[in-house]
């Protein structure tokens, strides 16, 4: 798989769709790797007219890990992020922004359409914030603006994304449950996710890569940043804005605040849907994410 040399470290990233596509480059959440986009949604981008970049973010997958950074307490780095103060982080989302600009430079691409979920979409608005000239159009998935007066997270919801799981090496079938349990909170009520499915991928990901302090080194510089409402109110990008609302780790409070923060903004709340993006939902998102590309002309 090919890596690209950017911003000092290395991203695995994977190139798919037609040649001539519009490019697209897709960026997931916390301790998520490139496997987390399905085949299927790739072929639908394709059948749509894109060229997917799909990548492991930094600490993830087979890109560079940060091993010898501390893991940052939680409960300090949101206590920070409150009181609109930087809480002291390994990285923070704006590296990853810079990851992300960096590997579209590695591959030649001046410009594209950018798909975010979850911390991927926080990192899609920095991105946008920083170089909009870059970003033909933004799809921000199940996330928000850093305004720490929304809602939060459900606590049992936090509770399944940052508990630690069992070590999958030596408590295999506790380790699958555990992931199972976790999937099933964080997902979407109305298209559940059969446990079959959800055992064999939370096997093949920890096979890949498994790093548990890094998925939390994640969630610290996604639960550390700080408000970006005030610019993202300057963005003038075509944006849709996806949200489930039965989503309880990020609830849909946000995104109906990014739709209002960003001008034009398209707004698809979903009914049924929780912190995942099940397949059923597929045709829908990306008929919505070329109707929003094709604004851009």
């Amino acid at each position: 798989m090919p890596k690209a040399q950017t911003n000092g470290i290395e991203i695995t990233y994977e190139v798919s769709g037609p040649a001539d596509g519009a490019p697209l480059l897709l960026i997931h959440g916390v301790g998520a790797q490139l496997i987390r986009w399905p085949d299927a949604l790739l072929h639908r981008f394709a059948e749509a007219g894109f060229r997917t970049i799909r990548f492991d973010n930094r600490d993830s997958g087979l890109s560079t890990h940060f091993g010898a950074s501390p893991v940052p307490n939680i409960t300090d780095v949101v206590a920070a992020q409150a009181r609109g103060e930087e809480a002291e982080l390994p990285y923070r989302l704006d590296d990853m922004a810079a990851d992300s600009l960096g590997l579209l430079d590695a591959l030649g691409v001046e410009s594209g359409h950018v798909f975010g979920m979850s911390l991927g979409g926080m990192v899609a608005q920095l991105i946008a914030i920083a170089q909009p000239a870059r970003v033909r159009s933004l799809a921000l998935v199940m996330t928000n603006s850093g305004n720490s007066a929304l809602p939060r997270s459900d606590p049992k919801a936090m509770h399944a994304l940052a508990s630690p799981a069992p070590d999958p090496f030596a408590q295999r079938e506790a380790y699958l449950d555990h992931m199972v349990e976790r999937s099933r909170i964080l997902g979407s009520p109305a298209y559940p996710t059969p446990e079959p499915a959800l055992r064999r991928f939370a096997e093949r990901a920890a096979e890949r890569s498994y790093d548990p302090a890094g998925t939390a080194r994640h969630l610290a510089a996604s639960r550390g940043a700080l408000d970006r409402r005030e610019a993202l109110r300057a963005l003038s990008v075509p944006t849709l804005v996806v949200h489930g609302a039965d989503d309880l780790l990020i609830p849909a409070e946000a995104g109906d605040e990014l739709a209002r923060l960003i001008e034009g903004a398209w707004l698809l709340r979903i009914s049924g849907m929780g912190h995942d993006l099940p397949g059923q939902l597929f045709d829908l998102i990306v008929g919505a994410v070329k109707a929003n590309a094709d604004r851009a002309g």
